[in-house]
């Protein structure tokens, strides 16, 4: 049997960091999602996952689980390690201090206070550090694709999720849409609001539906904000959303057009309003997703309806797309269709998928097609 290489054994390691890292699923925000494998002798003597918020990150979590004196270890992580202080002291200083020899890292950091710092000082202190490329950088790299949009941006990761008929409608001529996806689709769809920052919807939607917009799986540690676009704050104070807002934020996402008064309601029930600025639909939302942005939002789920994808689309802030198909037709002209707005006149200016997964969830099929790589 021929024997393993080292980057062979670089590779087994740096899988095993980010399977660590994706238990960080919406728990980590907003840090990174970050797994860390400590290795001495060519045994794993630590292992750690990046706590939430104000908790130690995956480098220290595994150099304290060390079975023994790290010394001399090499450290694999899923991402470049920290070297600020932020709610914790830096990744970097502990690695130091503990003599880890070796440091073995699958992506980069693009935040302007990483970036590739960390490992220079981990080099200056004579640490050798090696990044990897090819495959294994970008499934480190699509662990953290809201963190890494909204360190680029400063705007969150949107993910549009939709459910549709086999003929592209999202509701009947009446405006019917309980229940298109089948209930194992619905629950999965509960579990990407767990590992999303907020969740959105228009505010036809709100009045129609009277959401809650909550994830109602076992095992949430955090519900998403509701956000709301709702361009002349009709919002009702007695719906499900301003209600709950104690429990779980509320954003509303309103346009200077609004009126004060109802402007002014809605905040003294406790409802965060955000006045969209532009001269058309996509730049009020880029508005709206500049300020999502500095309120710590890196993930949105966009669950419509058909308008507000429409805009979101037109406004180029769509990254990837999630629509489970059911396996009937609804038909009618009148029935509404996934995504509204004025639309393209060539098929050659198509928003392209530049990668696409297919699953089936019991008879319905999960169509996930991602737009872009942050």
């Amino acid at each position: 049997m021929p024997e393993i290489t080292s980057e062979e054994r670089d590779a087994r390691h740096l899988l095993r960091a980010i399977e660590l890292a994706l238990e960080g699923r919406g728990r980590t925000s907003p840090n990174p999602m970050v797994g860390a494998v400590l290795v001495k002798g060519g045994r794993v003597i630590g292992e750690g996952v990046t706590q939430p918020p104000g908790q130690a990150h995956a480098e220290r979590m595994a150099l304290a689980a060390s079975e023994e004196d790290p010394a001399g270890a090499t450290l694999y992580v899923s991402l470049e390690p920290c070297c600020h202080h932020g709610r914790t002291a830096p990744c970097t200083d502990a690695i130091i201090e503990a003599g880890v020899a070796r440091v073995v890292i699958a992506s980069d950091d693009p935040t302007p206070k990483a970036s590739g710092r960390g490992p220079g000082i981990l080099r200056d202190e004579g640490v050798e550090v090696r990044f990897v490329d090819g495959e294994l950088a970008e499934t480190a790299r699509l662990v953290n694709q809201p963190f890494r949009k909204h360190a680029r941006t400063g705007r969150p990761l949107v993910v549009f999720k939709s459910a549709m008929s086999l003929d592209g409608k999202v509701a009947t001529r009446s405006g019917d849409s309980q229940w298109i996806s089948c209930e194992a689709s619905r629950a999965r769809a509960h579990r990407w609001r767990a590992e999303s920052d907020a969740v959105a919807v228009g505010i036809g939607t709100a009045r129609h539906d009277d959401p809650q917009l909550t994830s109602r799986v076992e095992g949430v540690a955090r519900q998403p904000r509701r956000v709301v676009f709702d361009s002349e704050a009709r919002l009702p104070l007695d719906s499900r959303l301003v209600r709950g807002v104690g429990d779980v934020p509320v954003t509303v996402i309103c346009g200077r057009a609004a009126s004060r008064t109802a402007v002014q309601a809605l905040e003294a029930a406790g409802v965060d309003v955000i006045v969209a600025t532009g001269a058309n639909e996509g730049a009020r939302v880029e508005s709206a997703l500049d300020e999502l942005g500095s309120r710590e939002v890196q993930s949105l789920l966009l669950e419509g309806g058909p308008h507000l994808a429409g805009a979101f689309l037109e406004a180029g802030e769509i990254d990837e797309v999630r629509i489970f198909v059911a396996p009937f037709l609804i038909g009618g002209r009148e029935a509404k269709t996934t995504i509204e707005g004025v639309g393209i006149q060539h098929v050659a200016a198509a928003s392209r998928a530049v990668a696409v997964e297919v699953d089936r969830i019991e008879d319905d099929v999960l169509v996930t097609a991602r737009l872009r790589e942050w």
